[in-house]
């Protein structure tokens, strides 16, 4: 199974603020979508989500703005793992976010894990899960954190 992790973006009018460059929460979102892309291309989509009452939860988010990014601008996002428990009921991800095919544009960097939607308590994915997160790109640095 090949797992997509760079997504492209359109910049929308409705993205933008009154200085004409990109909302700050655009990135976020951007970050998040790609996220649940990638899942949802591995096979595991809204569906798969649902059938097993498992959601993604976001403990921290975190933007590091590099340079601007205006209405008209290709945007990429890959997506790679920082860190993760082994059963990868917890994680960390990074995204960076490419304008115009070669410009750091921001780093979107996200603590997660999820969460049992019926019960409300943090859970571990189902074990079919797992070969997904183990062919996601690690980043440099990658650490397992149980």
């Amino acid at each position: 199974m090949d797992i997509k992790t760079r997504y492209s973006f359109e910049v929308r009018w409705s993205d933008l603020d009154p200085n004409f460059h990109v909302r700050h929460n655009v990135y976020y979102d951007w970050g998040a979508t790609s996220r649940i892309l990638c899942l949802n291309h591995a096979g595991f989509g809204a569906a798969f989500l649902a059938k097993h009452q498992l959601g993604p939860v976001l403990f921290r988010e975190e933007a590091i703005f590099k340079r601007e990014i205006h209405f008209g601008d290709t945007i990429e996002v890959s997506l790679q793992l920082t860190k993760s428990r082994r059963d990868y009921s917890r994680w960390s991800w990074t995204h960076e976010i490419v304008k115009n095919g070669d410009t750091l544009a921001a780093i979107v960097n996200v603590d997660g894990a999820f969460i049992n939607t019926q019960l409300r308590k943090l859970t571990a994915p189902p074990e079919e899960m797992c070969p997904l997160f183990e062919k996601l790109p690690k980043a440099e640095g990658f650490t397992w954190t149980d």
